[in-house]
């Protein structure tokens, strides 16, 4: 299948590993030129260089912080600049960490809500007036099942990926029109790096081992495994492709259908990011 993606230009952010390294990695296989962005510049180096050599794509990487509105507006800038135009913008960066209502601090409430959901934020207003002038693009943001599917212990991502969700169907209904499709993408638990690192810190807590919080997740999804990153990254090629011609204003879990937690373990909890 033809993804009518040859040439586009696309932005993708948090892509130095992980769903938004996939993601870039699966646009430029399908013949997209694709600009990367990330905070560490060394990251995304080895990154771009992965991409130009497993695909012959141009690659462009772009470092700043999603959580600084003068980097966002430099990473639009730099890409129009150099590609003359900016047809798909998808949104990877930031995470937030769980925890109770009780225990989060104001400046992690802050932290997580100012990268998660303010940054998505700042790239779509600053991406959108150049996809209007063009006449069109796909937006597509990678937020995450918490929002979906709250629970009282992934309070910070919950409530900021709910807050993306929202905005994401309120402009996919304002910019419509301009023909710009703008969905969200819901991951559940997805085997990347920072999983990893989440398993690891859920073990220590609930005093288990590695392999048994690994398991524990694994009986809360119905298929039986955790999300290769690949899988999410073939949903938003698509979403962001050509071959997308009506799907906006709508979000689609990638979870195996998890449910929020299990809890076989006396005191343990496991959840999606």
């Amino acid at each position: 299948m033809d993804l009518g993606l040859k040439d586009k230009v696309a932005v993708l952010t948090g892509a130095s590993k992980g769903i938004g390294f996939c993601s870039a990695l699966a646009l430029a296989r399908e013949g997209a030129k694709v600009a990367i962005n990330a905070r560490n510049p060394e990251g995304l180096e080895r990154a771009a260089a992965r991409i130009r050599a497993e695909t012959g794509a141009e690659v462009l990487p772009v470092p700043g912080d999603m959580g600084v509105r003068a980097d966002v507006k430099r990473l639009m800038q730099t890409v129009a600049d150099h590609f003359g135009r900016i047809d798909i913008l998808v949104n990877c960066a930031g995470s937030s960490p769980g925890g109770l209502l009780l225990d989060i601090t104001e400046e992690q409430w802050q932290t997580s809500l100012n990268l998660k959901f303010l940054g998505y934020v700042r790239t779509m207003t600053e991406v959108i007036p150049y996809m209007i002038r063009q006449g069109g693009g796909r937006i597509v943001n990678v937020i995450g099942n918490d929002g979906v599917k709250p629970i009282y212990f992934e309070l910070t991502p919950s409530a900021a990926n709910a807050a993306g969700q929202a905005v994401t169907l309120a402009l996919a209904e304002q910019y419509g029109p301009h023909n710009i499709l703008i969905c969200a993408v819901n991951p559940g638990p997805v085997d990347t790096d920072r999983w990893d690192g989440l398993e690891k810190q859920m073990a220590k807590d609930k005093g288990i081992t590695q392999a048994e919080a690994r398991r524990l997740v694994e009986r809360s999804i119905p298929l039986g495994r955790i999300a290769k990153p690949e899988e999410v990254a073939d949903l938003v090629c698509f979403l962001a492709s050509g071959r997308n011609t009506f799907i906006t204003g709508t979000q689609i879990n990638i979870d195996g259908a998890q449910r929020k937690a299990i809890m076989d373990v006396p005191g343990a909890w496991l959840a999606s990011s």
